[in-house]
């Protein structure tokens, strides 16, 4: 493969100049990044039926009733409004503006394929108008109906073959009886037909391809070669050749990134330094009962001081985390649960756990605004705890928790730098300001990282080495009774790693596959579940006013959430200061209304939470800066303008800012689905609650490689592999990756996989594996 991925696609007979400038442009610079952009979906052209002979009911063998045609759009007209009003006809770019807030949208085309026509229609989709622009050939799959004596298709799946910017491609292709349909690229002039040429040449001239799975290997597994798969899926004889085809590219993505991650895995383990907390088990089961202890531990202290009863799940989330604190390597461990859990106090356990025992604890968040947040919430959790401190009268001192961003004056910085040497700040949040080389430490025992997916191992490394770097002096001013002496070389900071939202299982296995994984399944008692609705109409969208007017009136808060800080020209969106002006003149006339958003001071974003807490202010109008780390029990109603514009992992974590008592709550999307991913989204969250079930629709609907992209910057994002489809395909990988990684944590009795490994990972991550 490292061959395919040193031949620029220029070496193409059938590749022009230009072409090859727009295969560039769109991100296929070389044979293998060819040959790895894969099918779509393929046109068996021997179930396509002509226009001519599409019936009502008619039956095909796709599904009772559905029909394939293949066929050109050659009118297409939006409406706006009510389900019967006049729109506005569109031809090419027709698509119209945002289309406000004035009901359904009807996206109309009439298609035919010179035996004859057929109307198509979309509801609720005016996307469409500029997907399917007149001249555009395209695939309709659906099931035909009659509508005022002329046959139509409702809301068909589309997939198009040939569009109309351009231009009609030749149509040797055509005569295949399987066509692979590839993605394309309206905007570089790309078109199915005309990759699915590029690649034919490819592997034609490719010959075989070396293949880095033994035969007894492929047996065990069910695998076809690696040649005969490359084939397969993109130059198919039948449908049927093609399925075995792609489980095996599936298997390969999977197996790579399995084989990464088991390397890190023995790299990590074979350079561990632990530290051994001063932990015990009993600190968590104990508080439970309550029952006193003569000298109680920090630990103890904290959760007998709770005003409220953990879980049952974060009780044994801590008592394994405890438990491998003070085993002899170093945590890594992956902490997931839904929105209102209680991630963040199991979180705080564990670093008061390196805290008790003479150590620090660092939380890491990606964002400056989360760290803000963050920071408020652990210091009123470790509010009238006290630690050991030789240097002050009674010999305690507070637990102090610092903040450390690009915010941070450069006093208040200067002070924390040197309180993290000395030991005098216990615990501090910050975002990738911890990572500068100012920042050290006198002794970092627990690393909590909070959406470690926008980090990466560079960044992980990075906070290893600060616990490693040597502690002068003696131990500092004070040490915890029972704690280790940290030996002059360092050791390794427990790792600890929250996700905001719930992650698939097998998404985990991808992601943090180098972690153990610990789940928080169970919300605290007593809450109520949200209702969420999506108005989709004005008549739905006054509802939902009136429903915040109500619970105002009922003394209780509310939250008005907007995409945009200010107005944009570029996107048509609400935004955050409009919308209070309006609010305030229109729909929420009377009612005390707050702004909240990312580029407000410190100070005026507390001043204004604090308002909205005590209840003076009663709707708080902001952007997503009140995603995680806000609870106000009193807030029962969210409300989320331009909702389609959001992906499910933040409406759901923006919903969980409501709901979080025994009040009934509610959650109103509003606004136009802007895409047909938009409504599957916006659907999703009106039919469930339960973050683990939106998170594998998240992952159905967004694809495995946006979502580890991510976390890979490099070629090993996921193609081919579906994590739901392919669950069996990931754990082979995985039990396979663990049996040919040899016990030196290498793959040198397998050079070809090595290799293959090498070239399909960042540099970055190159770099640590094999380094490491």
């Amino acid at each position: 493969m490292r061959f395919l991925a040193n031949q620029p696609v220029e070496v193409l007979s059938s590749l022009g100049a230009k072409k090859a400038a727009a295969l560039r442009q769109w991100g296929v610079e070389t044979i293998l990044d060819l040959l790895t952009t894969y099918p779509l979906r393929y046109i068996d052209r021997t179930r396509q039926v002509d226009v001519a002979d599409v019936s009502v009911g008619e039956r095909d063998g796709q599904g009772a009733g559905e029909v394939v045609v293949l066929a050109r759009v050659d009118r297409v007209e939006v409406r706006r409004g009510g389900a019967g009003g006049r729109g506005t006809s569109a031809g090419r770019g027709g698509r119209g503006g945002r289309g406000g807030r004035g009901g359904r949208t009807r996206v109309e085309l009439d298609v035919s394929d010179g035996s004859g026509s057929l109307r198509v229609v979309f509801f609720n989709q005016p996307w469409r108008a500029g997907q399917l622009d007149v001249g555009t050939e395209a695939l309709f799959s659906g099931k035909p109906t009659e509508f005022r004596g002329r046959r139509q298709m409702v809301n068909p799946v589309v997939d198009v073959v040939v569009d109309s910017s351009v231009g009609k491609a030749g149509g040797g292709s055509r005569t295949l009886r399987v066509i692979p349909v590839y993605p394309q690229s309206s905007t570089s002039g790309l078109s199915s037909a005309e990759i699915g040429t590029w690649v034919s040449e490819a592997i034609d001239r490719a010959g075989r391809f070396a293949d880095p799975l033994d035969e007894s290997w492929r047996h065990r597994l069910d695998l076809v070669e690696r040649t005969e798969a490359i084939r397969g899926t993109h130059l198919p004889e039948s449908m049927a050749s093609w399925p075995p085809a792609r489980r095996r590219l599936a298997f390969d993505e999977l197996f790579r990134l399995q084989l990464s991650l088991v390397l890190r895995r023995r790299a990590m383990e074979a350079d561990a330094r632990a530290i051994r907390h001063t932990a015990s088990v009993l600190d968590v089961t104990d508080a439970r009962s309550r029952r006193r202890s003569p000298s109680p531990s920090l630990v103890r202290r904290f959760l007998e001081g709770l005003a409220f009863e953990l879980t049952s799940a974060q009780r044994r989330a801590l008592a394994s985390i405890v438990a491998e604190l003070a085993g002899p390597l170093p945590m890594h461990r992956l902490l997931q649960g839904d929105v209102g859990s209680g991630k963040t106090v199991v979180a705080v356990a564990s670093m008061l756990v390196a805290v008790q025992g003479g150590h620090q604890g660092a939380l890491m968040a990606p964002t400056e605004v989360l760290a803000e947040q963050h920071a408020m919430a652990v210091r009123t959790l470790v509010a009238g705890l006290h630690v050991p401190d030789r240097s002050r009268l009674g010999g305690e001192r507070p637990v102090t928790v610092g903040l450390l961003t690009n915010r941070t004056t450069a006093r208040e910085r200067a002070r924390l730098h040197e309180g993290l040497r000395s030991g005098d700040v216990d615990i501090v949040v910050g975002t990738h300001a911890l990572l500068t080389d100012e920042v050290s430490f006198h002794s970092l025992g627990v690393v909590v990282i909070d959406e470690q997916h926008r980090f990466g191992v560079e960044q992980r490394a990075a906070l290893r080495e600060k616990g490693r770097r040597p502690v002068s002096g003696e131990g500092g001013r004070r040490r915890g009774p029972g704690a280790d002496p940290v030996s002059p070389a360092g050791a390794d900071p427990d790792l600890l790693v929250m996700t905001a939202t719930p992650i698939p299982r097998t998404a985990a296995m991808v992601l943090f596959g180098d972690l153990d994984m610990v789940v928080l399944d169970e919300l605290p008692p007593g809450r109520a579940p949200v209702t969420t609705q999506w108005a989709r109409t004005p008549l739905e969208e006054q509802a939902a006013w009136a429903r915040v007017r109500d619970e105002v009136a009922a003394g209780h808060r509310a939250y008005v959430v907007c995409p945009l800080v200010e107005g944009s020209e570029r996107v048509e969106a609400r935004s955050a200061t409009e919308e209070l002006v309006r609010l305030s003149r229109e729909e929420l006339a009377g009612v005390r209304l707050g702004l909240l958003h990312g580029q407000m001071a410190a100070a005026e974003k507390e001043a204004v939470m604090a308002a909205f807490r005590s209840g003076e202010v009663h709707v708080l109008v902001a952007t997503t800066v009140v995603e995680v780390g806000v609870d106000v029990a009193e807030a029962t109603v969210m409300v989320v303008e331009d909702a389609g514009r959001f992906g499910i992992s933040q409406l759901h974590q923006l919903r969980g800012r409501v709901g979080r008592s025994s009040l009934p709550s509610w959650c109103y999307l509003l606004g136009d689905a802007v895409t047909e991913g938009a409504v599957d989204r916006l659907e999703a969250m009106e039919r469930t609650n339960d973050g683990f079930e939106l998170a594998e629709i998240d992952l159905e609907l967004r694809g495995e490689g946006t979502i580890l992209g991510a976390r890979q910057k490099g070629r090993s994002d996921l193609k081919l592999a579906q994590l739901r489809r392919d669950a069996d395909l990931l754990k082979a990988a995985r039990r396979l990756a663990e049996e040919v990684i040899g016990p030196d944590g290498s793959l040198t009795d397998h050079p070809l996989l090595e290799d293959e490994v090498r070239l399909f990972l960042d540099p970055v991550d190159e770099e640590f594996l094999f380094k490491s």
